[in-house]
């Protein structure tokens, strides 16, 4: 879909819809009022019969509206003027645009952005409006035996401004909203795909293609044999189960200066976890097929900087593995050495997420990072603890913690601090190695992210748990949400600034 921008008059706009704001006092938004005044009054007619009272999210839609160019006009409840804040304001976008898909509207004109809303920018408001349409549009077809028929008419979007002089900020906006949407919908369309097709191998063919299509992308997989020679016997330890070899993906964006250190996202990409010999119940199992959440986003992330242009060095990278039963298989008992020298007692195969990490992480010390996050969905834990409102973080910087916190807050992406303390550590203390792969019942996510802690002490890191944020398994939503891509843009664009 194209967005474009507009001044002047919403009455004389001719689009097939015009989309205005009302408040719950029966106040009306500004472009509302311009309407109402061209209508001789028709609008405030409608609110005196309490069709609409202007609650958050509340619409309706009106036909050929007296002497107002647009054959429609959606009203948007925007509630309580005072109450308004970041996450209303997302969601009355998400509801505008559902609306406008259904009533398949091809041209549209949104007067939105005159919306006051504390603390936030023109080009916030922009950029928001642009995610949350783009996700609205958003749909998982690929798998389907026969193409759906494409009903979604919607060709454009056309945002109202008040001043000329914002033209600019709000052209560059839609620019920076459509290349994050980019990001979020192929990290999405990733962690859709089932097991037997997004295996390690196409992951990797994926980002040689993303090589191709960005001049600042290049890309480097690492094969089986190399991660053997690597020492990164942690890795192999998972991915031996497989007949699917295992893959070590590394993506880089040269957006910086050539020899600036970069910041480093790395993401666990399971692409299907059986939980290996410590089998999982069967029942959820098929949900394990974003078991790579963490890897989609890292993918997604590189794709929505390298479309923005992003004036930094970025290195991604992806541990690909699948985690099978099977002769082959690690055994509950057996003990590794990671290619940091440190040796693991594996006591429960399906903590395997932990295993690739901890070799990637050891791996990535060879680009001096100014920063480290790695992405995952490791463990169950964490869904009981914080659910799927906000991603888990644990960080060894406290300025690292900060800035993820602040682009959570911005991009309504949230996470949560999760305490890193010494006193958890010896929860994987092991008596035959280093460490054990798993700390007992108690404090799960906590004690795998104090697992992942012992890799990354020579540089800044943050560990992303998103099992809870990065899908939903069930019910009309059922999918891959894209998350924590708008987290990872903002806080490397917040650097960048």
């Amino acid at each position: 879909m194209k967005y474009g921008t507009r001044t002047g008059n919403a009455a004389k706009a001719r689009t097939q819809c015009v989309i205005v704001g009302v408040y719950e006092n029966g106040q009306l938004s500004p472009s509302a009022r311009v309407l109402d005044k061209a209508s001789k009054g028709y609008l405030r007619k409608i609110l005196k019969r309490d069709d609409i009272s202007g609650k958050t999210n509340q619409t309706l839609l009106l036909h050929d509206v007296p002497n107002v160019g647009a054959t429609r006009v959606l009203l948007v409840g925007l509630g309580n003027e005072k109450s308004m804040d970041s996450a209303k304001y997302a969601d009355i976008a998400r509801t505008v645009i559902g609306k406008i898909k259904a009533t398949s509207t091809r041209t549209n004109l949104c007067c939105l952005l005159e919306v006051d809303v504390p603390g936030r920018s023109i080009d916030w408001k922009t950029q928001k409006i642009v995610e949350s349409f783009e996700a609205g549009l958003y749909s998982f077809t690929k798998m389907k035996g026969k193409p759906p028929v494409n009903t979604d008419s919607i060709e454009s979007v056309d945002l109202l401004l008040d001043d000329r002089s914002e033209l600019e900020t709000v052209q560059s906006a839609i620019a920076v909203g459509s290349a994050l949407t980019a990001g979020i919908s192929s990290a999405k369309t990733l962690g859709n795909l089932p097991g037997n097709i997004c295996t390690p191998t196409y992951l990797a063919d994926q980002a040689k293609q993303l090589a191709k299509d960005y001049s600042s992308i290049t890309t480097k997989v690492i094969e089986e044999k190399e991660i053997e020679k690597l020492g990164m016997g942690a890795f192999m330890s998972v991915t031996r189960g497989s007949v699917q070899p295992g893959k070590l993906i590394v993506i880089t964006h040269k957006g910086g200066k050539a020899k600036e250190a970069p910041h480093v996202l790395v993401g666990k990409g399971i692409t299907f976890d059986t939980g290996g010999i410590s089998l999982k119940p069967g029942a959820a199992m098929h949900e394990m097929i974003w078991d790579m959440c963490g890897a989609a986003s890292v993918f997604g992330t590189m794709v929505a900087i390298a479309e923005q242009g992003l004036a930094m060095n970025v290195v991604g990278v992806i541990a690909a593995a699948e985690n099978m039963p099977s002769g082959d298989a690690s055994r509950p008992g057996d003990i590794v050495k990671t290619m940091s020298g440190q040796t693991v007692e594996i006591l429960n195969t399906d903590a395997e997420g932990r295993l690739v990490l901890c070799d990637a992480l050891t791996y990535i010390d060879q680009f001096n990072p100014k920063t480290v996050i790695d992405v995952a969905t490791l463990t169950g834990a964490c869904v009981i603890a914080l659910g799927s409102h906000a991603s888990a973080m644990y960080a060894n910087d406290d300025g690292v913690a900060a800035d993820l916190t602040k682009a959570g807050e911005d991009s309504l992406d949230r996470v949560w601090r999760m305490p890193l303390w010494e006193d958890y550590q010896a929860q994987i203390n092991s008596a035959f190695a280093d460490m054990a792969n798993i700390g007992g019942r108690e404090a799960g996510s906590i004690t795998a992210a104090c697992f992942l802690a012992r890799f990354t002490k020579k540089y800044r890191w943050a560990h992303l748990d998103v099992a809870g944020s990065a899908f939903k398994g069930s019910g009309p939503s059922k999918g891959s949400t894209g998350r924590p891509v708008s987290l990872l843009f903002e806080y490397l664009n917040n650097l960048a600034a």
